[in-house]
């Protein structure tokens, strides 16, 4: 895992000098220095010594989770991988494979359901309740190869979720941008939801947790409302900052219109 991470780095660190000595402006260093940020957050959560206590306590299993969806993914997407990978990877290599997988049909139809956010948020909101329901999380746990499915599906998850949110502001309509707050509001729900049931439960949810070592001295039961409780504040403040950061935005552009469409009536009306 932390060559496979490396190797992801080292490529994308390759398409940004290229891309920084051909368009200097197109990625600027700060967002460069975020997509790093995004992904020591996803070696974090699987090839740190982290990743190897999550068999021991539900709260680090959570804090993976978190590092996955709410931090890694965001980050990665602020960077503008797809730029980075491109021009990061060998030319023959984009000629021969990623031109002609991008062009395939599916892919296409992939693509093109994926810039609908009512699919993002399912898909972000599937891959957080579906591998919470006890059997899948159990399946995961006794199993390396579902365990790696369901970070992989976290991770993916939360790419497809922020989306809709990480988009040049220019591309998202004045009537429409109102949408994002509402979407993110929404997308916390599932998540509190999901949290309160772990926190206030007065039983030990995933078996797993129950006859092993009390690593810290922090009883099953007690770990489990730890992992609910991180969970609920932290994908709230998470979602909360991108939220006010739209609205602010939305509020600044809003007298701007305003004032503009008042000029053109005003231009627009007839002299006597």
């Amino acid at each position: 895992m932390t060559l496979a991470v490396l190797l992801a780095a080292l490529v994308c660190t390759r398409g940004w000098y290229r891309l920084r000595n051909s368009f200097p402006n197109v990625i600027p260093t700060w967002r460069f220095a975020v997509f790093v940020a995004g992904m020591l957050s996803v070696w974090l959560a699987i090839g740190s010594p982290l990743a190897g206590r999550d068999h021991e306590l539900l709260s680090i299993h959570m804090v993976q989770h978190l590092l996955l969806m709410a931090i890694g993914a965001p980050l990665i997407l602020l960077g503008a991988p797809v730029l980075l990978l491109k021009y990061g990877l060998p030319e023959w290599f984009g000629d021969r494979f990623l031109e002609p997988l991008l062009r395939w049909s599916p892919v296409r139809m992939i693509g093109h359901a994926l810039t609908r956010p009512v699919v993002c948020w399912l898909a972000g909101t599937i891959a957080v309740i579906g591998w919470h329901i006890p059997a899948a999380f159990e399946l995961a746990m006794q199993s390396h190869l579902w365990h790696d499915m369901q970070r992989a599906t976290f991770f993916v998850g939360g790419i497809v979720f922020w989306r809709p949110i990480i988009e040049p502001w220019h591309r998202v309509a004045q009537g429409t941008r109102w949408s994002v707050p509402l979407y993110l509001f929404l997308g916390t729900l599932p998540c509190d939801a999901l949290s309160a049931f772990l926190t206030f439960s007065d039983r030990v949810v995933y078996q797993s947790y129950l006859p092993g070592p009390e690593l810290f001295n922090l009883p099953a039961l007690r770990d489990q409302e730890t992992a609910g409780a991180l969970m609920w504040v932290c994908v709230t403040f998470i979602y909360l900052i991108p939220a006010v950061v739209a609205t602010i935005r939305i509020l600044e552009d809003e007298p701007a219109g305003l004032l503009f469409t008042e000029v053109n009536r005003q231009n627009c009306e007839p002299k006597i």
